[in-house]
């Protein structure tokens, strides 16, 4: 019998499958079948396509698990808010009011999915236990220290647990608001970015600016107590109330008018931004070695969606040296899915560990004959490649061309990162690269970085790296002798973005960076993920020739088709 997890389904909700041995079978998140930035309530999509993906129906179905307990979770929130309640009546009130809506809508979601599953078990799983395990199962280790950091979750924004085997025991949780991901989803709203959309946004530009503020926001953070943070009170509305919860004080810490918190100049915002990413780096790695010593194991796993700050990963790493980090690749809401199908599984406690997945590509496929239908329907011209040979051949002739190639081969990935299977290629080399992928196709801030591809027997020649980055996880350091050569996607500190592609996890995309290689200065390519200004990675072939014929994209390579705009 199989088992199906469903992601928490207040935002980012996806689905897993597990086999009845274990193994990972399909998991995916419900926004990018949608053609949406963001999705709520049961993955409806993301559901059938795990099923199908097993030719199987709900009746084979062992049980089903959801990342969320909804009346332990609206206990918790409303027990805050009962506390606050005579700091700010009128605020508390308002939350109390929404809180009870929340819940109304979490029950009649389970209560629908039972009616799905024909009555049979639909469990609920803590949501940060459901991180811990995404995090802890998807690692090699038999043994290791979990820490799990989110923004609000189910009224606890992170725990520390001890992953042995197949079990996860939970030791210690932290509660809202007691959350650095909050303060930073503020700070990107402060920037005048997204908040919960676009904090990766913040991170980057933290890399340009000078951490001016950092005291500020250690004593805000609460960074005195690493063992168990607590937010400053004093930094705070009362409540912790309002979109915008920081204090007057907090803002004219920062240089900003407390009634109209403006920006002076692009300056003031990338100091803001360092200072956020230096103090938080301060306050998890103080948190991660107080948690390292409470367990005695250095083996540390992490996920949560402050996790998704490949700067703060890279910055754990190289902290711990020689001993190994693991970061869930889908750290943020999507991967609780996986988190809960793998709690569900071992719940018995008799069954043996299975094995980890060797990649990320998890989610739909498409046939020749259906990308066929697509191209056309639409009487778009194409050229058949009638063999591997060709295919990687006539890829290469392109990026030796200075083109930049939509790669669209195999499964999709499951996460938010494009890793060789959904991605836009381009030679390093090539001119102008970089203002070509930022001004005509993917219309973003510049001082966001392009991660570079590299296989993986030849990435100890060109970078050095704290850890295995086969996900995109972390940042690298590019070698001295390689700098000038690399100089366009260099960050502060010589760091890159860099994708280590192994021969075992995605073997086409790896022998293509080899054949590269072969005729450029190195088998590197640089790599972003393939997608139109707002919209989530493509999934099927009508999404790859829309997004093809609607950006400056050269060509596209769908399947064993081949597409160029000459």
């Amino acid at each position: 019998m199989y088992t199906l997890g469903i992601s928490a389904l207040t935002h980012d909700t996806a689905a897993a499958l597990l086999s009845p041995s274990g193994e990972v079978i399909a998991a995916f998140e419900e926004s990018k079948l949608l053609r949406q930035r963001e999705s709520t309530g049961i993955p409806r999509n993301a559901i059938q396509f795990c099923l199908q993906q097993a030719g199987i129906g709900w009746q084979e179905l062992a049980g089903v698990a959801v990342a969320w307990r909804p009346l332990r979770a609206w206990m918790r929130q409303a027990w805050f808010r009962c506390k606050t309640l005579p700091l700010a009546p009128l605020a508390s009130g308002y939350y109390q009011a929404r809180l009870l809506g929340e819940l109304g809508r979490e029950l009649n979601n389970f209560r629908i999915l039972r009616l799905l599953a024909g009555h049979g078990p639909v469990a609920g799983v803590d949501h940060q236990l459901a991180h811990a395990a995404s995090a802890f199962f998807a690692s090699p280790f038999e043994r290791a220290t979990v820490l799990t950091l989110d923004e609000q979750g189910d009224g606890f924004t992170g725990m520390i647990a001890v992953g042995e085997a197949t079990r996860i025991r939970p030791l210690r949780r932290i509660a809202f608001p007691h959350s650095p991901a909050w303060v930073y989803t503020m700070v990107t709203d402060l920037l005048g970015f997204t908040r919960r959309r676009d904090e990766h946004k913040t991170q980057w530009l933290a890399l340009q600016g000078e951490p001016h503020y950092r005291d500020v926001f250690l004593q805000l953070l609460g960074a005195r107590r690493p063992d168990a943070p607590r937010l400053n009170r004093r930094y705070f509305r009362r409540g912790f109330t309002q979109r915008m919860a920081f204090s007057p004080a907090a803002l004219a810490a920062l240089d900003l008018d407390p009634k109209a918190p403006r920006l002076r100049d692009a300056t003031h915002g990338s100091r803001i931004a360092a200072s956020l990413q230096h103090a938080c780096s301060e306050l998890v790695l103080a948190l991660a070695e107080a948690a390292c010593r409470q367990t005695g194991i250095r083996q540390l796993c992490l996920a949560g969606g402050l996790f998704l700050n490949s700067p703060l990963v890279a910055d754990l790493q190289e902290r711990f040296g020689a001993e190994p980090v693991f970061v869930q690749p889908a750290a943020g809401n999507e991967g609780t899915a996986l988190g809960a199908a793998w709690l569900h599984f071992y719940s018995s406690g008799t069954r043996s560990r299975a094995p980890a997945p060797a990649s990320m590509a998890l989610g739909p496929e498409f046939t020749d004959e259906a990308a066929k239908r697509v191209l056309d329907n639409c009487k778009a011209r194409y050229r058949w490649l009638g063999t591997e040979a060709e295919k990687l051949e006539q890829t290469i002739r392109l990026l030796q061309a200075g083109k930049i190639v939509a790669w669209c081969q195999g499964r999709a990935e499951f996460g938010p990162r494009a890793l060789g299977h959904r991605s836009l290629l381009a030679s390093p080399w090539a001119p102008y690269v970089k203002e070509n992928l930022n001004e005509y196709i993917k219309h973003r801030e510049g001082f966001r970085p392009f991660a570079l591809s590299v296989p993986a027997e030849a990435a100890d020649r060109y970078f050095t790296s704290p850890g295995p980055n086969p996900w995109l996880t972390t940042l690298a350091r590019i070698r001295p002798p390689h700098r000038e050569r690399l100089q366009a996607f260099t960050l502060p500190g010589d760091r890159v973005r860099l994708h280590v592609v192994g021969r075992a996890a995605n073997p086409l995309f790896h022998r293509l960076l080899q054949q590269f290689g072969e005729q450029a200065p190195a088998p590197l390519l640089v790599n972003t993920s393939f997608n139109l200004f707002g919209e989530p990675l493509v999934v099927t072939p009508r999404d790859a020739v829309r997004s093809f014929f609607c950006s400056g994209v050269d060509a596209l390579v769908l399947g064993n088709f081949l597409l160029t705009k000459d």
